[in-house]
């Protein structure tokens, strides 16, 4: 753990990435992180840092939070409960108990990790309420997100919008958040009003990073720079996970610029979370995912590593260009992938998401510089970056 406590980079599997793999299309670097398809926590690879495991942290999570989510959801009028408890994976369709994944719990975790790092178990049991929050913000981006994506399946059964229709699932979606911000509004902790006003502007900040992520689905492939994607991904993924580590903060008493360096902790980890999730969305397994292989490239989706790809300068894109220019055909997904692949698209992400691990750390030492006292918040950056599905 002592490269934590100097701020340097952290030990990832294999060599340093050097100044010849900073664009797509130069030399293959060596992988920060495994491809899709390689081990995690929890399979015997050998962990970034040592310390608490994620799995562990994330049940506990859920432990603490599935009760408020659940009281919270049972507060709705039977037609919108009915649709938030598919959504969880609590019930079926037809209202019958289910047994179904409710998500992996990451964003509550990281509340309750960066309160218990800030101030303690105290602190931490304070913050399950906040933590509930937060998880119902991600589920109201999630219903909304796949309305406009038209994606089909999500856990591993179909979407909202596929059984109830959109408009139920959007009007499911503005339910939850209204129960988020009611949530904090109802805590009486003391930093619950701080709490709220930033969660409020969060969800202010994803609307406007779903925003840009649609306007660039609009725009040809050749005009979508790199700069504006890693832009909206921040606005669209990593605003939540610092938004949540910040709301920890705030419940462990931080001081305004722990706080600050806990919120760009999230951040950028969040969009290493983001680069594995669009590495995923094109490499990922369907049976670990849930989700058809190469879904991304079939909807034409400019995801980080292919507006990498398109950038590249390389022969390979312009081929990609070509593709993404016309419309889907039916079994070309795979040759897109190795399209992208070819033009580097696949380890620029890789990469990208290494040096945004590194900036995470080191934001991280700033607030808690006792490796012990961060280790959860360490061990879920790690779980969010070396995921598989």
């Amino acid at each position: 753990m002592a490269e934590f406590m100097t701020g340097t980079t952290p030990r990832l599997p294999g060599p340093r990435r050097t100044a010849a793999t900073a664009r797509p299309g130069g030399p293959a670097p060596a992988e920060p992180f495994p491809r899709p398809a390689a081990g995690g926590p929890g399979d015997g690879t050998p962990g970034v840092l040592d310390g608490p495991d994620a799995a562990v942290i994330l049940d506990r999570a859920r432990a603490s939070v599935d009760p408020e989510l659940r009281s919270a959801v049972a507060s709705l009028p039977a037609s919108m409960r009915r649709i938030a408890s598919y959504h969880f994976g609590w019930e079926h369709a037809d209202g019958r108990p289910a047994a179904g994944p409710a998500g992996k719990a990451i964003r509550p975790a990281l509340v309750l990790a960066a309160a218990d790092a800030l101030g303690g178990p105290g602190a931490r049991a304070a913050a399950a309420r906040a933590a509930a929050a937060v998880e119902l913000v991600h589920n109201f981006t999630l219903l909304h997100d796949d309305v406009m994506d038209r994606d089909t399946t999500r856990r591993h059964r179909p979407t909202v919008w596929t059984v109830f229709g959109d408009a139920d699932a959007i009007l499911a979606g503005d339910a939850l958040q209204a129960l988020a911000l009611g949530l904090l509004a109802e805590d009486p902790h003391p930093a619950a009003p701080t709490a709220v006003a930033r969660l409020a502007a969060c969800v202010v900040e994803l609307c406007a990073g779903q925003h840009a992520d649609t306007a660039l689905e609009r725009r040809p492939p050749q005009e979508v720079t790199l700069p504006e994607v890693l832009a909206m991904a921040e606005a669209k993924t990593g605003a939540l996970l610092g938004c949540a580590c910040a709301v920890g903060a705030l419940y462990a008493g931080a001081a305004e610029e722990e706080v600050a360096a806990l919120d760009g902790f999230g951040r950028q980890a969040g969009l290493a979370f983001q680069l594995i999730d669009d590495v995923i969305g094109i490499w990922g397994d369907p049976g670990r995912t849930g989700k058809p292989a190469g879904a991304d490239l079939a909807a034409r989706k400019k995801s980080l590593p292919v507006v990498a790809a398109l950038t590249s300068g390389t022969p390979a894109a312009a081929e990609l260009a070509e593709l993404y220019a016309r419309p889907h055909q039916e079994g070309e997904e795979e040759r897109a992938a190795l399209v992208v692949e070819r033009a580097g698209g696949r380890d620029w992400a890789q990469s990208q998401a290494a040096d945004r691990m590194a900036q995470a750390v080191h934001e991280l030492s700033r607030a808690v510089p006792d490796p012990a006292a961060a280790g959860g918040l360490l061990a879920l950056a790690e779980f969010v970056t070396r995921r598989t599905n």
